[in-house]
């Protein structure tokens, strides 16, 4: 996704904007910064709502939407040209995702004009596709979220989370633990982590009394005979429990907010999930104590309920109803110590 520089009057010192395109509304307002081969490339909105470049070339148009017709005019120009900006009146979703939709698989690129904050996620995420472009003004804040949303854009295309991309790789590398004893534990607080995000068969969240040891505790997607599936939940365990943070961090089950992004794992990889709600209530528990191939000791409380499952060495899910002392489960076990959820170099023992 493009970030475009809107220039209205005086450019003022711009220079250091990282701008894909610079769009002036007049030839004379060209700042000297932007001239020459290593200023950003430059186009204008002409009265006539044609974007031209600097030799008079038609590239685009400019097409103002403040109610039906507009949006019509806009679709017309779809697939005639090779960039079309969009300024709404009253700015709304509706109309763009429309546009959104309507360019999708032609050649012409959609640019949104976006002067405030709650507006910029809306386009650059607008039925998950988003626009190709924003035009910012001159506005420190709404550059800080736009190059932010540029990156989680590309980091969307290129599978990896940006900024944590290395933590990731290090933290989900999934392997067998061994049960080595399963107890009746008697009540707990249980959590529930309700997600915004509809999980797949095979997903969930790692969980676990020791940051250094998880186990795959298995999303609530699958039948049951007795409760309906929440394809958006995971029953993971008790308040004290850790889970891994889509950053590479854990966090206290009874910690997490809405919108705190958790790590959904699954045999297949990893994704970044928001949190929705906590669910918390007074459940009977089992206590399992596993040990990792490397000798890592962990344990997992886990409510004593069939539809809980967690994820065999074969990635099928288990009932921890059914769970015995010799099984083999997928989890995930790390060296690192932790201080208020981050990893940390130095000798920490979780028993």
């Amino acid at each position: 996704m493009q970030l475009w520089l809107s220039v209205a009057g005086d450019a003022g010192n711009n220079e250091s904007r990282p701008a894909d395109m610079l769009l002036c509304r007049s030839r004379d307002e060209v700042p000297d910064w932007a001239l020459g081969d290593g200023g950003p490339r430059l186009l204008f909105a002409d009265e006539d709502g044609s974007l031209t470049d600097a030799q008079g070339q038609i590239r685009g148009a400019h097409v103002f939407i403040d109610d039906a017709e507009g949006q019509q005019a806009a679709r017309a120009l779809v697939g005639m040209v090779d960039w079309l900006l969009l300024t709404c009146s009253d700015w709304t979703m509706i109309p763009l995702e429309n546009l959104v939709a309507a360019a999708e698989g032609s050649p012409t690129r959609i640019v949104a004009e976006v002067d405030e904050l709650a507006q910029l996620q809306g386009a650059a995420f607008a039925l998950q596709r988003g626009v190709d472009a924003l035009l910012l003004p001159s506005d420190d804040a709404l550059w800080e979220e736009g190059e932010r949303l540029a990156a989680e854009r590309l980091a969307a295309l290129t599978g990896a989370e940006e900024g944590a991309s290395d933590l990731l790789e290090q933290e989900v590398l999934l392997e067998s633990v061994t049960i080595t004893s399963v107890e009746v534990s008697g009540l707990a607080d249980r959590v529930c982590v309700d997600m915004v995000q509809l999980l797949e068969v095979g997903e969930g969240i790692l969980v676990g009394s020791s940051a250094n040891a998880l186990c795959l505790v298995h999303g609530e997607t699958l039948e049951s005979a007795f409760v309906p599936p929440r394809p958006f939940r995971v029953n993971a365990g008790p308040v004290h429990a850790y889970t891994l943070l889509a950053d590479g961090s854990t966090r206290y089950l009874c910690e997490l907010t809405a919108g705190e992004e958790v790590l959904v794992v699954s045999p297949m990889g990893c994704r970044p999930v928001a949190v929705g709600r906590l669910k918390i209530e007074q459940r009977p528990m089992l206590l399992l104590r596993f040990i990792t191939d490397g000798g890592i000791k962990g344990q997992l409380f886990v409510q004593q309920a069939e539809t809980v499952r967690l994820v065999a060495e074969d990635g099928t899910a288990i009932s921890v109803t059914g769970v015995e002392e010799g099984m083999r489960l997928l989890g995930s076990a790390g060296v690192a110590g932790r201080h208020i959820g981050q990893p940390i170099e130095q000798r920490v023992e979780e028993r």
